[in-house]
């Protein structure tokens, strides 16, 4: 069923992102992206479909899981939290926070590694959006 949606989703991307423009005077128009990862999404739910049909095993009814729901939506709740952030602490000590709250929190690891993935995470976004695209990201008070 999760890929049926996935690819209903795929189909609506990939749709949308070839009314854009595909390319533009510079580069990439405004379609390329959302029509690859569209493309993409379709033939990943495709295989995980022919994955599923072609599994000889019997199905077994999922037992609702507690624990992993509630850590779902600690992450949801992170991840919303992070979002309201932007705006007063900017995107990357936002992300860094979101980061390390997933590593140490969710996943039960060191706080040091948190920090550290999280800092090179925000400098590889930072990185690729503000240096190589020229796409601003929300500034915090001190500047980045």
């Amino acid at each position: 069923m999760a890929a049926l949606c996935l690819a209903a989703f795929g189909g609506y991307v990939t749709y949308t992102g070839s009314k854009l423009s595909y390319v533009a005077d510079v580069g990439p128009g405004p379609g390329f992206f959302p029509f690859w990862i569209g493309t993409g999404l379709l033939l990943f739910s495709g295989y995980q479909t022919i994955l599923c049909l072609s599994a000889r095993q019997p199905r077994q009814s999922a037992k609702l899981s507690w624990r992993g729901s509630g850590r779902a939506l600690t992450g949801w709740l992170a991840m919303a939290v992070s979002i309201f952030l932007y705006r007063w602490i900017g995107f990357a000590a936002s992300f860094v926070l979101l980061t390390g709250f997933f590593i140490v929190v969710i996943e039960r690891r060191h706080i040091v590694a948190a920090i550290s993935i999280g800092v090179a995470l925000a400098l590889v976004f930072h990185l690729l959006f503000v240096v190589a695209l020229g796409v601003s990201l929300p500034a915090g008070p001190w500047g980045f």
